[in-house]
């Protein structure tokens, strides 16, 4: 059930809050969509594969991921719910996609020809058509290159038009006007593949901040992707969502030296911070190399050492940082650097924001140097140490 570590810097992933936030949202939803959890990038940094079971087991239908690789590794894990790759799939790695029954999406002709030239089996192969109405990014944009690609898609009854979708670009923001005009543009595609004689069973294009401001407007699937986790789509959300998102990702160290310096000295490379008096630092174990960014430093951020903020000093090192203590605390006391202690809170919201980025990015950017310890009812279940799974005890 769990993997070790041995160093004294972790995540803890709450598999309570991810539950809470899949049953608020099937609830919200009208009672024939289906929900589709979106645990791409490792289930945005928390664990694809212990969100999509978490997901799955609460009311989630579908699952999807960025690419095919990701896809695998939920087969290999043992899951069987239907898979869509939201990215490129190769032509030549479809028999692969086959072979584990997951679905691809598809938006150019060529790529079609190509694919059906590769793949020599007759299992079917299920597609959804990416549409693209203003993301620019991927996806059919016209009327003549959907209509040639449905002629082509018509020659080989073994692909199948499982589902059409698009994705919104400005969903999140408080002007709608460019996400009207998207929708109209999403519905005048379906009606050409309408004409065109496809009615694919399988029809979405709305992401979290879609679908959480529109759901009577989101046909019969969303995709429930950073909300699921706890986070708002965007600022101008966070106070006027339909229910309470619960965070679901903690950071947390422990100081691994504690130290009186004299007036004057220096902290970390550059010297750029001296110590104005006596001060009392702590060392704790976690750096850049971990993706706790650099310019989380000279005293931008903080973290919370026995229920108090603490403002991190000197330059955040590869593997280490340090911070200036309140009092004098014994090495190994624990400090957080996303999460809750006692009545201080530091939210992925507020890093976001000092480092200048979306809260999309905070989470994916702690990688796999820091284990994740997964609870439920706050008991741990599952320790995840990538570095050394295959170590036995």
């Amino acid at each position: 059930m769990t993997a070790p570590y041995y160093r004294d810097t972790w995540v803890e992933v709450d598999l309570d809050a991810i539950e809470s936030n899949v049953k608020n949202m099937r609830t919200y939803l009208p009672k024939n969509t289906q929900l589709m959890a979106v645990v791409k990038a490792n289930g945005y940094g928390h664990g694809a594969v212990e969100v999509a079971e978490t997901a799955l087991g609460t009311g989630a239908d579908w699952l999807a991921v960025a690419f095919l690789d990701e896809a695998i590794e939920l087969r290999l894990a043992g899951i069987e719910a239907p898979i869509l790759v939201l990215g490129r799939v190769r032509p030549e790695d479809v028999p692969i996609a086959a072979r584990y029954h997951i679905s691809l999406t598809v938006y150019q002709t060529e790529w079609l020809e190509q694919a059906m030239n590769f793949y020599q089996k007759n299992d079917p192969v299920f597609l959804h058509v990416k549409l693209d109405t203003g993301m620019g990014r991927l996806g059919i944009r016209d009327e003549e290159s959907l209509s040639r690609f449905v002629r082509k898609l018509k020659e080989d009854s073994r692909f199948v038009l499982e589902g059409a979708y698009t994705h919104f670009a400005t969903a999140d923001e408080e002007d709608e006007s460019y996400f009207e005009e998207q929708y109209k543009r999403f519905q005048t595609a379906l009606s050409w593949l309408k004409s065109d004689g496809v009615n694919p069973n399988i029809i979405h294009c709305g992401n979290s901040a879609a679908s959480l401001k529109h759901p009577e407007k989101m046909f019969n699937l969303v995709r429930f992707g950073i909300s699921m986790y706890g986070l708002s789509p965007s600022p101008s959300m966070k106070h006027k969502l339909p229910f309470q998102l619960k965070e679901a990702f903690s950071l947390y160290s422990r100081l691994t030296h504690v130290k009186k310096v004299e007036p004057d000295e220096a902290i970390s490379y550059g010297a750029t911070y001296r110590t104005a008096g006596y001060e009392w630092i702590g060392t704790a174990g976690i750096g850049y190399a971990d993706g706790w960014h650099r310019r989380l430093q000279e005293q931008h951020n903080q973290v919370i050492v026995n229920g108090e903020r603490c403002p991190v000093i000197g330059r955040i090192c590869m593997d280490q940082l340090m911070c200036r203590l309140k009092s004098e605390v014994p090495a190994g006391t624990k400090i957080t650097l996303i999460g809750t202690d006692k009545n201080e809170c530091i939210t992925i919201d507020e890093i976001a924001e000092q480092l200048g980025t979306i809260n999309y990015e905070i989470p994916c950017m702690i990688n796999e140097r820091v284990p994740r310890i997964y609870l439920k009812n706050k008991e741990i279940i599952k320790i995840k140490n990538p570095l050394i799974k295959g170590m036995r005890l």
